[in-house]
This record gives C-alpha cells, sequence and structure tokens, in this order.
C-alpha cells in the first residue's frame, strides 16, 4: 500500500480479496481513511456494486464523485466523501483473485499512465499473494501431516519414488529399533528390517501391477506378528480424471497385531474345547433317547412323538456344533492338506451320496462332466464338503419332482463345478448375502438348518484360491458354483 501510494497521487487505497467459499470480498489491507471507518473487518459480496462489475468482467472500473451512487455498497466509505475511484482487478493463475482500490477525497483524472502501471501492481500484488497462500497451505499441510505421522500408533515409513526413505515416524522408530538420521535417504529395499518383513514387502511389490495396494503378513520367530500394507502415493500429470496416474513414492503402514492373533487363537481355542465339551454329553443324551425309542414298547403315540422331536433336536445342535467345528478348522488351516485332486471322482462321490435324499423327492438328477479334467489343489475330503453343502441345499428348496445337474468343465485355466436347482429362486437384493454365516432368508422358513453351509462352501473354496458365485432369478431356480484354478504341473 506505501508503495502504491508513493507511485500514484491518490489519498487511500486498499487490498481486498474474493473469498470464494462465502462469494464475498474481504478487505485484508489499506491506507489513508482519515476517520478510521475501515479499521474493522469489512466484508461485502463479490457480486454486488462496483466491486462485483470488475470481478465479473474483469475490468478496471474507474468512475468520480460517489455522492449518493447507488453502486457504492459499503456503507464506511460514505462519510469519507469519496470523489474518485478505481478498482483494478488482481490476477494469479487465470482468474481475478482480487482487487486493488484507489480512492481520492477531492476531484481526481486517473490517466492512462496511473493504470497501466497500477495494472502491473495489481497483478504482482495477485502473483505474491497466491504464492503466498499456497506456500501457508503447503507449510499447514506439512505440519498436519508431521502431527498425524507423529501421533499414529502404527509404524509408518515414506519413500521417493525411486525408493529412497524419506520420512519415517516415532513408531516406526520403536517397531524396528531405527534411527532416523540413519536410515533417511537409504534404500527402502536395503533399510535395517527384519528379513521376513523385508521379504514380504519384496513380494507384495513384485506382486502387484502398477498402482496397486498390497496387504501381506509377516511372523516373526520371537513371536510377534506384523500386518504390513504397502500402497502408492499416485499423483497425476494433469486433469486426474484424464491423466495417467504415475507414483511419486510408497508408503509402508506395518501394525503389530500380536495381541490381535493371541485374541483370535485364544477364541478357536474355546470354540473348539466347547464344542468339544458340548459333543459328550449331546451324543449320550442323543444315545439315551434312541434306545428309549428303540426299547419302550406300548407307549402312547404322544410319548412316541415327543421323543422323536427330542431325537432331532439334538442331532440338529449335533450338525450345528460339527459345521461350527469345521469353520473353525477351515480358518485355522490348521491340518488342512493341498494335493491334487481328481474333479470326476469328487462330484461322482456326491452324485452317489445325495441320490437317497433325490429319491425320497422325486426329483431328478442330471451329472453332466467329460471323461477327464484337469486336477486342482486341495483336500477331498473338505473339497468333498464343500460339493455336498452345495448339492444338500439344492435338494432342500429344489420342489417335489424338480431336477437338479451337477455340470463340471474347464474354461480358461480354471475347473467350474456348477449345481443347479428348479428350486424358488432368491431375489437379487439378498444374492449378496447367501454366503454369510447364519445368514437365512425369507425362503428358508420351514427348512432345518442354520445357516453354515454355504458358509462353509465359500471358506474352504476361498482357503485353496478360488472363488463362489450364485447366479438366480426368482421363480427360475439358481446356480451355485465353485471355481478353482488348474493345478500346476
Amino acid at each position: 500500500m506505501d508503495v502504491v501510494l508513493d507511485l500514484v497521487p491518490v489519498d487511500a487505497a486498499g487490498i481486498s480479496l474474493v473469498d470464494e467459499q462465502a462469494g464475498a470480498l474481504v478487505l485484508q489491507a489499506w491506507r489513508g481513511w482519515p476517520h478510521g471507518a475501515m479499521m474493522g473487518p469489512l466484508r461485502v459480496p463479490s457480486d454486488e456494486g462496483m466491486a462485483g462489475l470488475a470481478i465479473s468482467r474483469d475490468m478496471v472500473f474507474v468512475t468520480g464523485d460517489l455522492t449518493g451512487d447507488p453502486r457504492l455498497v459499503v456503507p464506511a466509505f460514505f462519510p469519507e466523501s469519496v470523489l474518485a475511484i478505481a478498482l483494478l482487478p488482481m490476477h494469479a493463475r487465470g482468474r481475478v483473485m482480487g482487487l486493488l482500490t484507489l480512492m481520492h477525497f477531492s476531484p481526481y483524472d486517473f490517466l492512462e499512465d496511473d493504470i497501466s502501471v497500477l495494472r502491473v501492481i495489481a497483478d504482482q500484488v495477485g502473483l505474491s499473494l497466491d504464492g503466498a497462500r499456497s506456500f501457508e497451505r503447503a507449510h499447514d499441510q506439512s505440519n498436519r501431516l508431521d502431527a498425524i505421522l507423529r501421533a499414529s500408533a502404527d509404524a509408518i515409513i515414506v519413500t521417493d519414488r525411486d525408493g529412497t526413505i524419506c520420512q519415517i515416524n516415532a513408531a516406526a522408530e520403536a517397531l524396528f529399533d531405527l534411527e532416523p538420521d540413519a536410515i533417511i535417504g537409504m534404500s527402502l529395499a536395503e533399510a535395517p528390517l527384519h528379513p521376513r518383513l523385508q521379504a514380504g514387502l519384496s513380494q507384495a511389490l513384485n506382486d502387484t501391477a502398477g498402482h496397486t495396494t498390497a496387504v501381506f503378513e509377516a511372523a516373526l520367530e520371537d513371536g510377534r506378528f506384523l500386518a504390513a500394507i504397502v500402497s502408492p502415493a499416485d499423483t497425476w500429470r494433469g486433469d486426474p480424471e484424464r491423466g495417467a496416474p504415475y507414483s511419486a513414492g510408497w508408503v509402508l503402514v506395518v501394525r503389530d497385531v500380536s495381541h490381535l492373533r493371541e485374541a483370535e487363537q485364544a477364541r478357536v481355542d474355546f470354540a473348539h474345547a466347547a464344542a468339544h465339551d458340548l459333543r459328550n454329553p449331546l451324543g449320550a443324551t442323543l444315545g439315551a433317547l434312541a434306545m428309549l425309542q428303540n426299547d419302550l414298547g406300548g407307549i402312547s403315540e404322544l410319548h412316541a412323538e415327543v421323543i422323536s422331536i427330542g431325537i432331532q433336536s439334538l442331532e440338529r445342535m449335533q450338525t450345528l456344533i460339527n459345521n461350527l467345528l469345521h469353520l473353525e478348522h477351515i480358518d485355522t488351516g490348521v491340518g488342512l492338506n493341498a494335493r491334487p485332486v481328481d474333479v470326476r471322482e469328487l462330484v461322482e462321490r456326491g452324485m452317489v451320496d445325495i441320490q437317497s435324499s433325490i429319491w425320497q423327492r422325486q426329483q431328478q438328477f442330471v451329472l453332466d462332466v467329460p471323461d477327464t479334467l484337469p486336477p486342482i489343489i486341495g483336500d477331498i475330503q473338505w473339497l468333498y464338503h464343500a460339493l455336498f453343502n452345495l448339492l444338500i441345499n439344492a435338494n432342500k428348496f429344489t420342489p417335489d419332482g424338480g431336477a437338479i445337474t451337477l455340470h463340471a468343465y474347464e474354461q480358461a485355466g480354471e475347473v467350474f463345478v456348477e449345481v443347479s436347482d428348479t428350486g424358488p429362486g432368491i431375489p437379487l437384493e439378498l444374492q449378496s448375502r447367501v454366503f454369510e454365516r447364519f445368514y437365512r432368508g425369507a425362503s428358508d422358513e420351514g427348512n432345518i438348518g442354520f445357516g453354515l453351509g454355504l458358509a462353509i462352501v465359500k471358506s474352504v473354496t476361498e482357503f485353496y484360491g478360488g472363488r463362489v458365485y450364485l447366479q438366480s432369478e426368482v421363480g427360475q431356480g439358481s446356480t451355485f458354483a465353485i471355481i478353482f484354478p488348474v493345478a500346476d504341473a
């Protein structure tokens, strides 16, 4: 402001910046108002009066006596008796970011030379203020990032695009026993991290293509268990929606989840112990009721029905316990084998075991399997368990006289095993939930089950690197499929 007043013989000057979010013009600096009317904060709408014209049209606005001029929307200006004013837009990065205002309290003609000089000054001020704003934003973001890194309980290591470590937080220093001065500037591949963590990091970076986040785990010899996420710090050339991203570096986040592993193992151990402890009295009770049912003679029809209901309920409880044990077994992976499995042998075994249930309901069964199929990797007992659950599910929901098809084939390096039925079908909005544990849809009413069969199918399939899918339409039946990669020769 002092420089402006030295160059142009006017009485007062001010700088106002556009607040785009508020739609206002905010006075930031001023000189020369004798009555002090402008000493408080001043905000005026950026689309009204002379300022609005100068901003919206990006034009220099010059006028004389403002006494009673309706375009003067700042009431504080009236006591100043302004008799000449010039408003010059300030530019930065191709947009108007504010106004340079010059006032005279006696008649004054702004010459072309004055305006030319003031244009240059206004744009220089605009560029300077925009640069100051950008620096302030960057400084604030840097301080905020530092605060987040310091406050994070996760170990965080940041690299540049060449893989050189440029930042590390206190949690990483403590977890890996690192000195920041010693590791900053070192390649992440050469950092003194635990070999198992380093191996997992290397594998994750090799397995991910392009700009993909990778998740991996590392079990250390001292019993600690680390979970890690490595993500690219992507940026864009040009428009983010159109330009191709390129990596500006990598962020490695590591968390010590040993306590979670211990809690999970404790939960699994408890579930196993509870299920095993329940099995013994349950089996004894079931045997006792079966003995009563076989040995008692001459009992009433009501008593016989009560014993039968008790046996059925105990058998359902026994099935629930077995399924819970199966799920826990799959989740832990303990004792699950991984060997080549003959798919035709698998489906034929399922066909034989489901036949009695098919005959009881007079359903048709179609086996559509080629003579030869490539093997898949898995445990045949668990794969059979998954397939048989699909067959039981189809048998349960297919009406008497309906049809069930078991179809297996190879496609694009994968083996598909599909079980189709002519049941009621599943509404589209429910299809995403059918593989959830304990989920039973409205169509399950009247059927015996706990909603664990399909959950076991999904868990077994995914454990061996496969996937599941469902195709269904209300009134048109359903097709459930398990898909596995062909075994590597």
